[in-house]
């Protein structure tokens, strides 16, 4: 395959990076990617970065060795510009924007290659540092000058941190003015920025010592510029360039990928972690609604346990009390007014009936809703606790997800916001069905505050339920007895008595429990309401995180065979010149 085919096939994959960060509206690295889109048909360029003063642009002119001084040397650090380079049938200079000028040349190396000239590297000047970095990603080599006299300058070799760490570009060093000083100096500089790189995980290292001075004064072996210009054309030119250009556009590209990766990989680690989080929110309601049922379980089988020891006793006190022998002599001893009549009897029998089931059952009511109440309010604070210690991984200050960081955060405070405000209101806790039989307690619900409430309100539950129950009960077997005369027959009475009895048994089991069971799976709805926001960034998230993971994979075996290509087509170019 030719580097023809290989830039088509190429520019190809940066189109489909560019989407890929278009979508993720990363604005710097879709910048780039645009930069790149447009630069891949440039010729190799060269980055020129250094200290003002180090002798940037003295270095381009020798290196060049046109008739004139293409640029500026000595400019004012306050009207520094970013200068390109590149060829032109004729010498001309044009402002692209206030900060950059492109300057055109006949000079047949330019046919190549471009040059790039940057600003300081120690310059404050408003956008240099951000216009400069556009430049980098780029680039396809980047020249760092010194001044030969004191190559150390912090600035310099933070803005090699960079360019090495962001964008893993080929660097060579260059010590220019070395005619300022003696030789033995000069090589102890030298190795001194060759140890200097290698402790920055450098390992190809070449320096090169050069005076423009004298380049241009005509002293070509010992100006320096003859090994500089040899590695240009044995690593760069002589057909070389187009190809090494799509190398390092390839590598760009790649790099630039595999950053979006590495913030996918927090990206999904955040994901996991929420849904870890939304499981424990899930596992902390299903077992608090499970040790409400159990406590429900317990407060139904006392209840049961108690009606049942009452309603035997009072089963064989009617029994005994409306035998044949004692009706006949209860109802003459009443006519004597020694004992009460047989209607009156049974009348006392079940207002006793009432009396030991309201004040029994109310007691062992008192004792269970105490356990129920607190499961249910432990429940809510349990939820809050857990929203507001959820884990943190993608920061707001991310480099490619600051903004889904962001996003989350809202989402996560709106959560914390809203659910703090549903445990304050009273009305979240009760419902008009729940109290429909009696209205007026609602205002004094509302007064309690909140989730404190909730005790009160199973109280009013279970107490009306309970209390509906046995007062049914306790009426019917009152209209069973009503009119009972000496010729009523016995079995019938303590047949309809059993009945009834029973009949409140079962519902005593059966409704107490749907009650306060529909009441806890109430609050725990009402508790998922609030996740609502959250649940939908979730899913979000999910379709998202799969969709650029899958984009990422396609592009990243894209590059990796473009890679192979061109890696091809270099070895096919060096046996061909060899």
């Amino acid at each position: 395959m030719d580097h023809i085919t290989n830039k088509q096939t190429l520019e190809k994959t940066v189109d489909k990076l560019f989407e890929l960060t278009s979508q993720i509206d990363h604005k710097n690295l879709n910048s780039t990617l645009s930069d790149l889109r447009d630069r891949i048909h440039d010729p190799f360029m060269f980055v020129i970065v250094g200290e003002v003063k180090a002798g940037k642009s003295s270095f381009i002119n020798a290196l060049l060795n046109t008739k004139v001084d293409i640029c500026k040397v000595a400019p004012s650090p306050m009207t520094d510009t970013i200068q390109q380079i590149v060829y032109g049938e004729t010498h001309t200079e044009e402002w692209i924007n206030e900060y950059i000028k492109r300057i055109t040349y006949p000079e047949e190396k330019l046919k190549e290659i471009a040059i790039v000239d940057t600003p300081g590297t120690n310059t404050i000047i408003d956008h240099h540092q951000e216009i400069t970095e556009r430049f980098i990603p780029a680039s396809d080599l980047i020249i760092f000058v010194f001044e030969a006299k004191n190559p150390y300058r912090q600035s310099a070799w933070e803005f090699f941190d960079f360019i090495k760490e962001e964008w893993h570009k080929k660097v060579i060093f260059i010590l220019q003015q070395k005619d300022l000083m003696e030789l033995d100096d000069l090589r102890i500089n030298i190795a001194g920025v060759k140890e200097y790189a290698g402790k920055k995980g450098m390992t190809d290292i070449n320096v090169f010592d050069v005076s423009a001075k004298m380049e241009q004064a005509g002293s070509k072996q010992e100006s320096g510029y003859i090994p500089v210009r040899k590695y240009i054309d044995d690593n760069i030119t002589g057909g070389k360039a187009p190809i090494l250009k799509l190398v390092n556009i390839n590598d760009t590209s790649y790099n630039i990928n595999e950053k979006i990766y590495d913030g996918l990989l927090i990206r999904r680690m955040q994901y996991e972690a929420d849904i870890k989080f939304r499981d424990e929110i899930e596992s902390t309601l299903s077992h608090q609604q499970e040790k409400t049922q159990r406590q429900v379980n317990i407060l139904v089988e006392n209840l049961l346990a108690t009606y049942d020891n009452i309603t035997k006793k009072k089963q064989e006190e009617l029994k005994n009390g409306i035998s044949f022998f004692s009706m006949v002599k209860r109802s003459f001893s009443s006519m004597f007014g020694f004992e009460k009549s047989p209607k009156e009897y049974l009348e006392n029998l079940v207002k006793d009936l009432e009396l030991q089931l309201n004040t029994s059952l109310k007691d062992k009511l008192n004792d269970g809703v105490v356990d129920i109440a607190e499961s249910i309010q432990y429940m809510g604070k349990l939820v809050d606790v857990k929203i507001k210690n959820s884990e943190t991984i993608l920061k707001d200050n991310h480099e490619i997800f600051s903004n889904i960081a962001e996003k989350r955060a809202n989402v996560l405070i709106d959560l914390q916001k809203a659910f703090s405000n549903f445990l304050k209101r009273s009305e979240n806790f009760y419902h008009e069905e729940i109290l429909k039989d009696d209205k007026s307690l609602a205002p004094s619900l509302a007064a309690g505050g909140g989730i404190a409430i909730v005790g009160a309100i199973i109280t009013a539950v279970t107490n009306g339920a309970v209390f509906d129950i046995t007062g049914g009960v306790l009426t019917t077997i009152g209209l069973v007895f009503a009119g009972v005369t000496v010729g009523i027959k016995r079995k019938k009475i303590l047949q309809n008595f059993n009945t009834e009895i029973e009949k409140g048994r079962r519902q005593l089991e059966l409704d107490v429990p749907d009650k306060l069971n529909s009441y806890t799976k109430r609050i725990r709805q009402r508790i998922e309401e609030n996740f609502y926001e959250f649940d939908k960034h979730l899913k979000e998230e999910k379709m998202a995180i799969e969709t650029l993971e899958s984009a990422y994979e396609e592009i990243k075996m894209e590059l990796k065979n473009s890679k192979t290509d061109l890696e091809s087509c270099l070895t096919k170019l060096q046996k061909e010149a060899s």
